[in-house]
């Protein structure tokens, strides 16, 4: 009697390699990940897209046709949303620079030097961050919140189809506007800052006129209003920089664009508070103090 043994099963065959994928040899290793695959390569790139956008604008200042109309509409917004608060903000903030460089002079008997220590305070580093902070908090934010809405409802892209460009067409003006806000709003919050200084001073704290525009005189020189007035352009720039290529490049429809506002806001402060560092470390390098 003959005995049939059933059929040895085969193993499967292995799958067909993609089109255009070679099949891996055993023990290979795999490829590398991608460049934007690399952790930091995104914050990167954006920063480079940052910086380009940044020379952009200054190539395109100097190119004709100027949107002089432009220009002055958001110069005029811009002033008409921070000049208020500007002046509101700098009262109490000369008063308590005051207050506080009081309290230490008296501390080591130096408060005949009250007044040149608070208004130098004022004007080179109060003054400018929050000229700075206002612009980018209240004109920033618009800025960015209509060059977004503008993004989304596909008109830069129509702008584009045109010939129009729309960086020399509206981000330029806007940042332009940001500059010259932010330099002429800084001699304001300089001035009502001093004066706030001065009445806390002399009235709460039992000072003289006279010794505090005396230590003012002593202490104070013209390079400390230029390196103020600088700082102020600077922050301009920045923060019109900034609210521009977050309203060029939202993600997500509308709620991107309130999501790219608030980026722009935070991106700027980061930014002023570290490009303040750098400024005021050349300065007192390359500037000897009055008397020194």
């Amino acid at each position: 009697m003959t005995t049939t043994l059933p059929p040895v099963p085969h193993p499967p065959d292995p799958p067909d390699p993609e089109p255009g994928k070679e099949p891996e040899a055993a023990g290979e290793q795999p490829p590398p990940r991608p460049a934007w695959s690399v952790p930091g390569a995104g914050a990167l790139r954006e920063t480079g897209k940052l910086f380009a956008l940044a020379l952009s604008v200054a190539r395109l200042s100097f190119k004709r046709p100027f949107q002089l109309r432009e220009f002055v509409e958001q110069f005029w917004f811009i002033a008409s949303v921070t000049i208020l608060p500007a002046a509101l903000v700098s009262i109490p903030f000369g008063a308590v620079i005051a207050l506080q460089v009081g309290s230490l002079t008296q501390q080591f008997g130096a408060q005949s030097f009250t007044g040149g220590a608070s208004v130098l305070a004022v004007i080179q580093q109060a003054s400018p961050l929050i000229v700075a902070l206002l612009i980018s908090g209240a004109g920033g934010s618009a800025i960015c919140a209509d060059l977004g809405s503008r993004k989304i409802r596909e008109e830069l892209d129509a702008m584009e189809v045109m010939g129009v460009s729309p960086v020399q067409r509206l981000v330029v003006p806007r940042v332009l506007a940001t500059m010259g806000v932010a330099v002429l709003l800084n001699g304001l919050v300089s001035v009502v800052g001093t004066l706030g200084g001065y009445f806390f001073n002399v009235i709460l704290q039992g000072g003289t006129p006279g010794a505090y525009l005396a230590s003012f005189s002593a202490l104070a020189q013209l390079p400390d209003l230029y390196i103020s007035e600088i700082k102020a352009l600077i922050f301009g720039f920045i923060a019109g920089i900034v609210a521009a290529y977050r309203g060029l490049n939202p993600r997500g429809g509308p709620k991107g664009v309130g999501d790219a506002v608030n980026q722009s806001v935070v991106i700027t402060f980061l930014l002023l508070f570290f490009v303040n560092t750098v400024l005021t470390s050349i300065y007192l390098q390359v500037v000897p103090p009055k008397g020194g």
